[in-house]
């Protein structure tokens, strides 16, 4: 499948979060409409700045709780969606910083913004863009999260360029990301399903790893994980049970990370 393929696939099948209002790509919906699937072993609901109302249960992690956020950070939120993450990371700037979120997806955007006004905050900001060429000034941003979506992207060296590129000298970024463990069974990679529920788009652990660091980044360190487990009711729909069960006894695992870096000073 080629890039611009696999971009619009992962554009309509977040659209159609918004406009048919279910759940995760990252879970439920894209998998399966009857088969409930969280990628998030942690809850929001008592964390500072969180608004329900942006929450569509995509994420695979809370970034935000290991960002290092200080009050009048720029933070940069990569892949926005409606707006969840921002407005917890809005809570930890404070009134003196600003959170930027970027999305590709127009009807996310739109709900991100309806959001905003409905909570009344000044200093948010959506901006519609891509992640491998960021309409973000070069060395304006402190901190840089995502969650759960650079695995969507095509050319993850080039988006952890523009990270790199972003972040002022000593910045740094906190990542939730969904990575594999070994390897998957070709016809799920294959799947433009998968691709959109966050799976056969990761990377093998180490090699997502290897990216980062050859980006530039120092200190990189994996300081979450958990194992995401897919139920045989949303494997049927693209294996047979005997490559199931193959994939049972294979070692590899779909993995969720929280992955956290920097940026050299100098």
């Amino acid at each position: 499948m080629n890039t611009d393929k696999i971009k619009e696939g992962v554009k309509k099948t977040y659209t159609e979060v918004v406009t048919k209002n279910t759940n995760s790509c990252c879970g439920p919906s894209c998998c399966s409409p009857a088969q409930e699937i969280s990628f998030l072993d942690e809850s929001y609901k008592n964390v500072e700045g969180y608004q329900a109302v942006a929450d569509y249960g995509l994420g695979c992690g809370l970034p935000t709780e290991i960002a290092g956020i200080k009050k009048g950070d720029t933070v940069l939120d990569l892949g926005s969606g409606a707006g969840n993450d921002v407005f917890i990371a809005r809570s930890q700037t404070g009134e003196t910083g600003k959170v930027i979120g970027v999305d590709f997806t127009e009807a996310m955007l739109s709900k991100a913004n309806e959001n905003k006004q409905k909570l009344g905050y000044q200093n948010v900001e959506f901006v519609q863009g891509d992640i491998e060429e960021l309409p973000i000034e070069s060395e304006s941003i402190d901190v840089v999260i995502s969650n759960c979506v650079m695995n969507l992207v095509p050319d993850k060296a080039k988006a952890y360029k523009e990270v790199f590129r972003v972040l002022k000298p000593g910045g740094h970024f906190s990542i939730s990301d969904v990575v594999l463990n070994g390897s998957l069974p070709k016809a799920i990679l294959n799947a433009a399903e998968m691709y959109a529920a966050c799976v056969s788009g990761a990377l093998e652990k180490n090699a997502y790893l290897q990216v980062i660091k050859d980006t530039g980044f120092e200190y990189v360190s994996v300081l979450k994980q958990h194992d995401i487990v897919l139920p045989d009711e949303v494997l049927l729909q693209f294996i047979n049970k005997e490559e199931i069960e193959a994939y049972r006894k294979n070692t590899s695992a779909i993995v969720s990370i929280t992955i956290n870096g920097q940026k050299p000073k100098a």
